[in-house]
């Protein structure tokens, strides 16, 4: 053994021969230590690595020359505990190199990328070439790639690469790139390789490193940033592709452009069509020009300029931030819908692209058979329905619901001349199979009717339209479905337009003053005005036996008179600043949980198959000859089933036979409003 050394411990510590045997972990890194290593003279479990132990207290590194890194027991925030990793993205409770922009960094991150910069090729003669691919299944050759380049994060397979037996590994090609080199892209400066803590985009490609934050080549003084790839892609002189008519030519330029295809700022080459006058991004040149996105119910164009005049609203309808005309966009002709190209395309799996232009959209619910003089589908037929259908309006036909949504009918909307059969004409026209943006599902979901489910969007039962999901056999009832359709929506009393906000937080709700919880609300840009989901969708009229004319719902009560505010219905105590229902002829309010019931989007008659019992089951409301319930044996006095063959007798409550998540959550959207 050596002279006992000190390394910032209490006692003094011995470095440990390499033939010792030690099964211990490093007090600084937290990593299995292994010999040489340093280990406390007086046998206290204290353990560190050679390197760990003659890390410096202070480090300048190459790679984040903004501030010292500075090593630290834990990094100063109010709650000390785990952190992580910039370089790896892994979380450490152990000792961390701090800096004060607030990025933390392993102590074997730091040292490893602190050798790499210095050029200090010592450190890696510990590498054994090893293959990164192992078996999935024993007995054949499927192979999984299980590494990543710690620089580029690309897959180890697929280059000559260098796999460290201390956890890291790199690609040959990255552990040899330069650290300072000089590009035509970018003439002021020379670009080093560094830690891309400020999260630039890359000013080439215009998009971000793929894991973590990354490593680019960059200039912190004009605040340039390019990817190891792109400062190193041969460019072609020339690029042709059959989405765009003419071919596109270098434009080999260190100057920025905003590119004309997509609109976003570009910089070092650029591609120009002569004949179109337009400049675009290499990766522009191929750009679909039709796709289908989860978004949107119809095929989407692309197209490099438009009219202001061609659009109601020019805000995005994914990220509802205005959309410039002037330059490359997707767009709905049919809807005057449009889009930012990124947000078409941000994510892989909510767009295909259309390669057969002639290729027909999602087929209709609806087949025309006569028009009126406007042009509009006066008879139609609907799939889900035997009879054919009028367009309104017609005598008594608002006092009935919508067998699509389930609420009151309003115009427009189709009925039915020999039944009793209403369907909004929103409801009625969209289409069998439908791609819903905000599900997890990949697959489109068809449009289903006559069953009784559980929407997992609203937590409400219903037995009204659904789409299905043909993988999990989930299903979100038509309501949510249009609710959540994007574009600007107006709702009660609010003049801007609202847009849906996926993650919304605690913010109160206009309606029934309950915080948002994180499941979306909708929100106003203009003003501070939000919405829950549920709440958005309430009927605008609503119909009760309190009552014999139509209640309409009120946002505020401004009948300051009343010193106590109460419902109609149960007499209850009412807060005045939540939206109610109200007849203004006869002065009567209700709260809406009261107006809507329990069951607002169930329909009586409806068919229910149970797995315990071999006939259909009809669902009823009793209002006399009280039953026992088969399953329970109380009184049937409210929502119940009963079954269709009357020698049968068999009577059960609704909530006898519900799944079990249905009777945790059945009257949660309304119980706020009572």
């Amino acid at each position: 053994m050596e002279e006992p050394l000190n390394y910032g411990h209490q006692h003094p510590l011995l470095l440990l021969n390499e033939d010792q045997l030690i099964v211990a972990d490093c007090s600084r890194c937290g990593e299995k230590v292994s010999t040489p290593c340093f280990s406390c003279a007086q046998d206290c479990g204290f353990y560190l690595h050679k390197a760990c132990a003659e890390a410096p207290l202070e480090l300048n590194h190459p790679f984040h020359h903004y501030h010292p890194l500075v090593l630290m027991e834990n990094p100063p925030y109010n709650s000390p505990g785990e952190y992580i990793c910039a370089l790896c993205r892994q979380s450490g409770d152990k000792f961390v190199y701090h800096c004060s922009c607030e990025l933390d960094f392993h102590i074997k991150c730091a040292l490893f990328t602190f050798n790499i910069a210095e050029n200090h090729l010592k450190e890696l003669e510990h590498v054994a070439l090893q293959h990164p691919l192992i078996s999935t299944k024993s007995g054949d050759e499927e192979l999984e790639d299980v590494s990543k380049c710690f620089w580029c994060w690309e897959p180890l397979a697929n280059y000559t690469y260098f796999s460290l037996d201390c956890g890291f590994n790199l690609h040959k090609k990255c552990a040899e790139l330069s650290f300072k080199l000089n590009h035509v892209g970018h003439r002021k400066h020379s670009l080093v390789l560094q830690f891309n803590s400020e999260q630039f985009s890359c000013k080439i490609c215009g998009e971000t490193s793929g894991k973590g934050l990354g490593f680019i080549y960059g200039c912190s003084p004009c605040k340039f940033a390019a990817h190891f790839e792109c400062v190193s892609a041969a460019l072609d002189l020339v690029v042709e592709d059959k989405r765009h008519e003419h071919p596109f030519s270098l434009f080999p330029r260190g100057s920025s452009f905003i590119c004309d295809a997509c609109g976003i700022e570009g910089s070092y080459a650029s591609y120009i069509c002569c004949t179109c006058n337009i400049m675009v991004h290499k990766k522009c040149t191929s750009l679909p020009r039709i796709i289908k996105s989860k978004w949107h119910d119809h095929r989407i164009f692309h197209k490099y300029f438009h009219h202001t005049e061609d659009f109601r609203v020019l805000d995005c309808i994914i990220c509802y931030n205005e959309v410039n005309t002037e330059h490359g966009n997707y767009y709905c002709s049919k809807c005057d819908d449009i889009f930012h190209v990124k947000c078409a395309m941000k994510d892989k799996n909510s767009y295909e692209i259309v390669e057969n232009e002639d290729e027909m959209p999602n087929e209709s619910s609806i087949i025309v058979i006569e028009r009126n003089n406007a042009e509009e589908a006066r008879k139609v037929t609907h799939f889900m329905h035997m009879h054919n259908l009028m367009l309104g309006p017609f005598v008594g036909g608002y006092e009935n619901s919508c067998e699509g949504c389930m609420l009151p009918i309003t115009d427009p909307f189709y009925y039915c001349t020999e039944c009793v059969f209403f369907l909004h004409k929103a409801c009625a026209e969209l289409p069998k199979m439908k791609n819903v943006w905000h599900y997890r599902c990949q697959e489109p979901l068809a449009l289903i009717s006559y069953k009784v489910f559980w929407c997992e969007q609203c937590w409400q039962i219903s037995n009204s339209f659904a789409y299905e999901s043909s993988e999990c056999e989930s299903k979100i009832c038509l309501r949510c479905v249009i609710a959540l359709t994007p574009g600007a929506r107006t709702c009660l009393k609010h003049e801007h337009p609202l847009f849906f906000c996926g993650d919304h937080k605690g913010q109160y709700c206009n309606a029934c003053g309950y915080t948002t919880k994180g499941d979306g609300a909708f929100c106003c840009k203009d003003c501070n005005f939000v919405l829950h989901l549920e709440c958005f969708s309430l009927p605008i009229t609503a119909r009760h036996k309190c009552d014999k004319h139509i209640l309409s719902l009120t946002d505020y009560d401004d009948n300051n008179y009343l010193e106590n505010h109460h419902c109609d219905i149960c007499e209850e105590s009412r807060d005045p600043n939540s939206w109610f229902y109200h007849c203004a002829k006869c002065d009567t309010s209700s709260h809406v949980g009261c107006v809507l019931g329990t069951y607002p989007l169930l329909k009586l008659g409806s068919i229910y198959e149970e797995k315990n019992h071999p006939h259909l089951l009809t669902l009823v409301k009793k209002k006399y000859d009280y039953l026992d319930c088969d399953k329970c044996g109380w009184p049937c006095e409210d929502i119940a089933l009963e079954c269709l063959k009357l020698e049968c007798k068999y009577t059960v409550h609704w909530n006898c036979v519900a799944p079990v998540s249905l009777l945790s959550w059945w009257k949660w959207p309304l119980r706020k409003y009572i």
